[in-house]
């Protein structure tokens, strides 16, 4: 495997050159954004699972300024989200405008971070994006404790802090909240709603769910509206799932409702195309062609939503290709500015708008070869 691996990365390398100039031409040197840069990420033995996100992540611009400034920051020591800032810099600060870079030390540091991920077989793109924006999350919460620790230490504050335990208890609650918040909740978190109406008193119990992510079921022929719609459709619980009314003090027929109460500003959203099959034994995809639009404005919001009439733009797509979840290849589609580009591991190619129309999935019901959007990443124009 690692003489393979040599072999690709040499070949990659070897082609960057073609690539690059070919990518530049077609930008056009008066098109190229100014302090941009379009770099190819080496494969490093079934990795373009983590490529894609990374791709992904890099293009949502809040995201990446956000892992540039974390950078700048007095370093501790090496972690996940360091290597992360450290690829980004790379990147970022590349005197030529294309190329390849190899994210050897971000690999070398998730594979020993995570035994999932410690082997050369290929990964979910899902559950990559949500272990690694958790552990960012995480890390920065442990930084948080660490800064406020030694600020104490530094202030002299733990000598006093005995006699205060009276109003430290009643602001307790409130700085565990503040240090839950991280900048990735921030950008990415939302909140949903669960209202639940027993039908035989009519008491509405609402309950609050954070997510990063929406994941949402797919079927053939249909839109990421019909698919929001789906999710957030009334369900009745009956028979064995009746719901526990508080009210009535037993259980009840109700109806179920999912919507949105708090809209992220980068909606990310997951399409689960992979599908457990009895018949089979094994996970199935369904390459379903669901057509997701450039603008997406959400219309599943509770009526105590906060600015329901958000308007997201679609600036990235983590696509798969082949037939399941163990076996096929990751790629990504970014808008970058005003044109769309093509991420395939180390190779990057400008394409046109109306190409994006390759990813929407296949018309039959399962195929065997296809290439469908997977996660979409919505930017909010606010």
């Amino acid at each position: 495997m690692d003489i393979l691996m040599t072999v690709s990365t040499l070949a990659s390398f070897s082609t960057m050159g073609i690539n690059a100039s070919a990518l530049e031409k077609d930008i056009g040197a008066e098109q190229f954004p100014v302090n941009e840069h379009y770099f190819g990420l080496v494969n490093f033995g079934n990795t373009c699972y983590c490529n894609s996100v990374l791709q992904a992540l890099y293009s949502c611009q809040p995201f990446r300024e956000k892992i540039l400034a974390y950078r700048s920051q007095p370093r501790r020591k090496e972690n996940l989200l360091s290597c992360l800032a450290d690829l980004f810099h790379t990147i970022a600060t590349q005197k030529r405008k294309v190329g390849v870079i190899p994210p050897k030390k971000f690999i070398t540091r998730l594979r020993k971070e995570n035994e999932l991920f410690d082997n050369y077989m290929q990964q979910d793109a899902h559950e990559f994006l949500n272990y690694l924006l958790n552990t960012i999350a995480d890390l920065l919460q442990e930084d948080k404790k660490q800064d406020k620790t030694n600020g104490r230490l530094a202030n002299g504050a733990l000598d006093s802090q005995n006699n205060n335990n009276n109003n430290n208890n009643n602001n307790n609650h409130q700085q565990q909240q503040q240090q839950k918040t991280t900048w990735v909740h921030d950008i990415f978190q939302g909140t949903l709603t669960n209202d639940t109406r027993c039908l035989t008193c009519e008491t509405i119990s609402s309950k609050d769910e954070d997510f990063l992510d929406l994941s949402v079921d797919v079927e053939q022929n249909t839109s990421i509206t019909h698919c929001l719609r789906g999710f957030s459709n009334t369900e009745t619980l009956c028979s064995e799932y009746k719901y526990y009314c508080e009210e009535c003090q037993s259980k009840q027929e109700a109806h179920k409702r999912m919507r949105v109460k708090k809209l992220p500003m980068i909606l990310a959203l997951h399409l689960k195309r992979f599908k457990y099959m009895e018949k089979l034994q094994r996970y199935t995809k369904l390459s379903y062609r669901v057509v997701f639009p450039l603008e997406l404005r959400l219309f599943n919001t509770s009526g105590d939503a906060t600015n329901p009439e958000r308007l997201y733009d679609l600036v990235a797509v983590v696509v798969h290709c082949g037939s399941g979840p163990n076996r096929g290849h990751y790629i990504t589609i970014i808008k970058s500015h005003h044109f769309w580009l093509l991420f395939d591991d180390d190779i990057v190619e400008k394409i046109e708008a109306q190409a994006i129309e390759e990813f929407y999935g296949l018309t039959s019901e399962i195929s065997k070869n296809s290439e469908s959007g997977y996660i979409l990443f919505y930017q909010s124009r606010d």
